[in-house]
Parts: C-alpha cells; structure tokens; sequence
C-alpha cells in the first residue's frame, strides 16, 4: 500500500526522522570510507599476515628473475654467419695494424708535444723575468 504523505506530522516527529536518517547516513558513509581505505587495510593486512606477504614477495621476485633469464631460441643463417665472420677478421687485423702504428708513432708525438710545451714555457719565463 502507499505511504501516507508527512503533512500530517508534527514538526518533532520530522526533527528525529531527519536525525535518524542524518545518522544512517553518517553510518554508510563511515563504512564506505573504511571498505575504500586501502591503504589502511594493506597496512592492516601486513602488519597481521607478515610471513605470507613476505612469501608472496620472495615468490613474485623468483618469477621475474625466472622470466628474465630464460633462455630465448635463436637462428643464424650460415650463409650471413660467413660473412660476419669474414668482417670480424678484417677489423682484427685492421685494429691489430692500428695498434701496431699507433706503438711506432707515440714516440714522435710525445717529442712533438714535449718540445711545444718546453718553449710555451720557455717563453714565459723570459716574459716574468
């Protein structure tokens, strides 16, 4: 059946049905703000289930170290392989030939540099003097 209007109550019967219902709704709204603290409950949560959460974090930590180091397949084609291998040698001895002129040309640079930076400071002593 369909409720009678409230027109026919007293102003005192409004007041405690307007505080009850203020009530109720401070009550949902105090759950609500608890159901959606999730801070508070994985602090909570933590604080009581150490040991697990401790598990679960060792346990994630082995997984992602089991993902990374996994062994991945991989195809040459011999044919590229020849090639490649036929290039390394060619800079090993391009590189080893660089090493060996370098070796042969030190000396002269260092006597190059040695004289410049002898008469630099040649010259300016004879200037503070």
């Amino acid at each position: 059946m369909a409720e009678k209007s409230g027109r026919n109550k007293s102003t005192d019967e409004l007041r405690t049905e307007i505080a009850r219902s203020r009530k109720r709704v401070g009550c949902d709204l105090r759950g609500l703000h608890y159901e959606l603290d999730f801070p508070a409950k994985l602090h909570r949560s933590f604080r009581e289930q150490t040991v697990s959460w401790l598990a679960a974090a060792t346990a994630i930590g082995a997984l992602i170290v089991l993902l990374a180091t996994r062994k991945k397949k991989m195809y040459v084609d011999l044919k590229s392989g020849r090639k490649a291998n036929k290039k390394l040698v060619e800079t090993g001895f391009a590189l080893g030939a660089l090493k060996i002129g370098a070796s042969l040309v030190r000396p002269a640079i260092v006597r190059l540099v040695r004289n410049r930076l002898t008469g630099v400071a040649g010259q300016s002593r004879a200037r503070s003097r």
